[in-house]
């Protein structure tokens, strides 16, 4: 075993990312009060580093930083060093990212702030080289010793600044519907790349909410255009780098504007979205490469993000070791031509020009990504190829080079256990097995579902954060009840097992006690009972994953229905009225908020199924893009939900659809139910 010669107080964590600081030089410490009690009691200036463990430019930094000893000596003599994992901690990241994109005007990882003994931050950033690094620490320690109140005057500014960014816009109207949402439509295609899908810029990131919400405006406004650029989008992503071609999943961003190379992690938030994403898209398409993507990319988490008991893992590296021994980012995915020759032989010349090992896919040092530009009927058109053949070519192509990647060093596992990402894939499972019907998509949905409720939920009422090891740590965010709550929605809406049902609304009255604000309906990301940071933040604005507050309100809506309450109407009425304005002013940040926007504007359907054969009649309905209905049913008289009231006849399947409580006359068959809802 390796002897190392620093160790440091991250060895006891259980994060892997602060882990791999555990032998730094640095004289680490994770967050806790016993490290800012001492910080306060020294009157010592704090360095507070944010990261992940898949995240490229941290292992930079580490590297040409903080495994540095001059560096170290640095940081040690003149500050206390906290490491934090942005995943376990994402209330102290959603904090001090804030402050560097006030300091800065942009943000990002590894994220590196210097604060005062009492945690306020006076200076920040992401990146920084090793002597810039050193220039800042000695200049900002000098000026700490001579003269402490330019820094505490610049702390109290900033503070102030941290607090206005809470502050919501003034409402400038009391009816929820004041928002011309053809208008919006409008503001949002300015910005649509026609040629390679997505928003015109580079990097690109997938953010899947806005292609939900466009997805579901299109149906609803019966808009072919929108459609149009929602399918052109889903294929070039498809078919670009940041997809995985050899055994599937997603990578987190593409570097350039055509989606071909990627920023090589692989984020299990990402994998679970994009699966819902492409499983509501195939029900609109039909498009059967889109199923493809979606059993491709189950089959990668499966075999790469699954533990042996049915939950997630969090991400794997964008960094592997390369040939020379050295970590590389993307080394385990690329590939050099004259490889893919020796592995493929006689049907390299096809393998070549369908992904592309051209200068259209060539990336550097010779590297390949693979890289699709064409759909397979013209492929198949052009090389007289039946499609029967050639899928099981795409097969062989696909188990030789999944065999040589197997013999390469695999990137780094970070193997804690998230509640909200799992609730992710959850989701994922359930929209998956909504339009497959394959029944181990919702085996391991209920693995998912019964891991969370078993080693998750505490018996204060409470979720837990993390896992790992048999140990949950860490109270839970609001992101993590609000996904939670959704997924487990979802599940009763697949199952009509009412217990999920009855466990979101005991989530949600949790979360109304414990993390509500009265007075704007909001919800705070921590919880009344968490140690308070320098600010108590809610989150609003939709990101890579849709923000707490818009999904609570959707939960909150759906739920008022189900049980009957006009409570929860009124507070998700009153959380849409309070991001009315941004929704205006920048709907691409506010796509769930728009989503939901969409039940109010249009006619939202409940639809409850009784009888002896509702569970099936349910699978079919499933079937079928309805993005404005719940669902609710039962095969007895369960008096469980006010939607079943005198609902059930003895021996006689019934579909009731109704809006606002009005409903028409019960049909018999899922055909009849559509035409009502149509």
């Amino acid at each position: 075993m390796k002897s190392e010669k620093h160790t440091n107080s991250l060895i006891d964590e259980s994060s892997p990312y602060l882990l791999q600081h555990a032998h730094n030089p640095v004289n680490w410490n994770p967050w806790g009060a016993e490290i800012l009690e001492k910080a306060v009691s020294d009157k010592k200036l704090i360095i507070i580093s944010v990261g992940y463990a898949a995240c490229h430019w941290c292992h930079v930094m580490e590297h040409e930083s903080f495994e540095d000893e001059e560096v170290a000596e640095i940081m040690n003599t003149h500050y206390y060093n906290i490491k934090v994992d942005r995943e376990e901690r994402p209330d102290i990241d959603m904090v001090y990212m804030s402050a560097v994109q006030l300091m800065t005007g942009s943000g990002g990882w590894p994220m590196n702030i210097v604060a005062l003994p009492d945690g306020r931050p006076v200076w920040g950033g992401t990146f920084f080289k090793k002597e810039a690094w050193k220039s800042a620490l000695l200049q900002i320690a000098k000026l700490y010793k001579e003269d402490p109140e330019k820094l505490h005057e610049y702390a109290n500014k900033l503070s102030a600044g941290l607090k206005d960014i809470q502050l919501l816009s003034p409402q400038t109207s009391k009816n929820k519907n004041d928002i011309d949402l053809k208008l919006i439509a409008e503001k949002l295609e300015k910005n649509f790349d026609w040629k390679y899908g997505g928003t015109r810029q580079a990097p690109k990131f997938v953010i899947p909410a806005n292609f939900e919400y466009l997805l579901k405006y299109s149906q609803l406004y019966n808009n072919e255009n929108i459609m149009k650029f929602v399918a052109l989008s889903l294929t070039k992503i498809s078919f670009g780098g940041i997809y995985d071609h050899v055994e599937g999943g997603f990578s987190r961003y593409s570097v350039d504007e055509k989606w071909h190379i990627p920023h090589f992690e692989k984020m299990l938030y990402d994998n679970a979205q994009m699966v819902s994403l492409y499983s509501k898209a195939y029900v609109v398409t039909k498009n059967e490469w889109y199923k493809e993507v979606v059993e491709q990319t189950l089959e990668f988490t499966k075999n790469n993000l699954t533990t042996k008991a049915g939950s997630f893992f969090s991400s794997l590296d964008a960094d592997s070791l390369n040939e020379e021994g050295k970590l590389k980012e993307g080394a385990f995915y690329t590939w050099k031509a004259d490889k893919l020759q020796e592995l493929l032989k006689e049907k390299f010349p096809l393998f070549k020009e369908y992904y592309n090992i051209n200068p259209f896919g060539k990336w550097e040092d010779n590297a390949y990504v693979l890289i699709r530009t064409e759909e397979d009927s013209a492929f198949l058109e052009k090389h007289q190829l039946k499609a029967a053949d050639f899928r099981k070519m795409k097969d062989q192509w696909s188990s030789i080079l999944t065999a040589e990647r197997n013999k390469r060093e695999k990137p780094r596992l970070d193997d804690k256990q998230l509640t909200s990402w799992n609730a992710l894939m959850l989701t994922g499972y359930l929209d998956a097995y909504k339009v497959t019907q394959n029944s181990a998509y919702l085996t391991s949905a209920l693995t998912t579902a019964n891991f969370i409720k078993k080693d998750l939920y505490k018996t204060e009422g409470n979720l837990h954060r993390s896992y790992k090891n048999g140990v949950s740590s860490i109270n839970a965010y609001l992101e993590d009840y609000a996904f939670v709550i959704e997924a487990y929605i979802k599940l009763y809406e697949v199952t009509f097992e009412f217990e999920w049902l009855n466990f979101s609304k005991e989530l949600m009255e949790y979360c109304i006690l414990h993390f509500q604000d009265p007075e704007s309906g909001l919800f705070y990301f921590t919880s009344k009972n968490d140690a308070a940071l320098i600010t108590r933040n809610y989150e609003l604005s939709d990101n890579v994953i849709p923000a707490s507050n818009s999904v609570m309100a959707q939960n909150l809506f759906k739920l008022s229905k189900y049980f009957d309450k006009p409570t929860f109407l009124e507070i998700s009425e009153k959380m849409i009225l309070a991001v009315l304005p941004s929704l205006k002013d920048y709907p691409q940040g506010y796509s769930n908020w728009l989503n939901l926007q969409l039940n109010f504007t249009h006619n939202f359907y409940e639809v409850v199924i009784m009888g002896p054969n509702s569970k099936e009649l349910l699978k079919e309905i499933n079937l079928h893009y309805l993005p404005n209905i719940l669902i609710a049913g039962s095969d007895n008289e369960d008096e469980n939900s006010p939607l079943f009231k005198h609902r059930f006849k003895n021996g006689e399947d019934l579909i009731y659809v109704c809006t606002n409580g009005s409903c028409q006359l019960p049909v018999k068959t899922i055909t009849s139910a559509l035409e009502l809802i149509k």
